[in-house]
C-alpha cells in the first residue's frame, strides 16, 4: 500500500513541476492562471488521496482520513473559484492576451454592468 501512496504522491509532484514550467513559459496572465489552477487541482488532489490512504492504512485513524477528505472537497470546491474570480479581475483591469479571445463571455458581461 505504501508503493500506492508514494505513486499518488509522485503524480502530485509531477503535476506541481508542470504548472510550475507552465506558470514560467505561458505568454499571458490568463495562460498562466490555468496553469496555477493546475497545480491547485492535480498537484494537491494526488497528495489528499495519499493523505486519505496513509491514514487508513498506515494508522488506522480514520477520523484523521475524515478531516482530510473534508479538506480535499473544500479545496477542490474553492480552487476553480478562485481562479475565476481572478481571471475576472484580471479582464476588469485591462489584462488581455496578445491573440485576442476566441469567444468574449467576460467583455458581454462587462458591457451590462457599465
Amino acid at each position: 500500500m505504501r508503493i500506492a501512496i508514494d505513486i499518488l504522491i509522485g503524480i502530485s509532484i509531477f503535476f506541481a513541476l508542470a504548472g510550475t514550467v507552465g506558470m514560467l513559459r505561458m505568454p499571458d496572465t490568463f495562460s498562466r492562471m490555468q496553469s496555477s489552477t493546475n497545480i491547485g487541482t492535480m498537484g494537491v488532489l494526488g497528495v489528499i488521496i495519499g493523505g486519505i490512504m496513509y491514514a487508513i492504512w498506515q494508522y488506522g485513524d480514520y477520523s484523521m482520513a475524515v478531516k482530510i477528505g473534508i479538506l480535499g472537497v473544500f479545496y477542490i470546491v474553492t480552487n476553480p473559484i478562485s481562479g475565476h474570480a481572478l481571471a475576472k479581475g484580471a479582464y476588469r483591469h485591462g489584462y488581455r492576451p496578445e491573440q485576442g479571445f476566441a469567444c468574449d463571455q467576460y467583455g458581454e458581461d462587462l458591457t451590462d454592468a457599465d
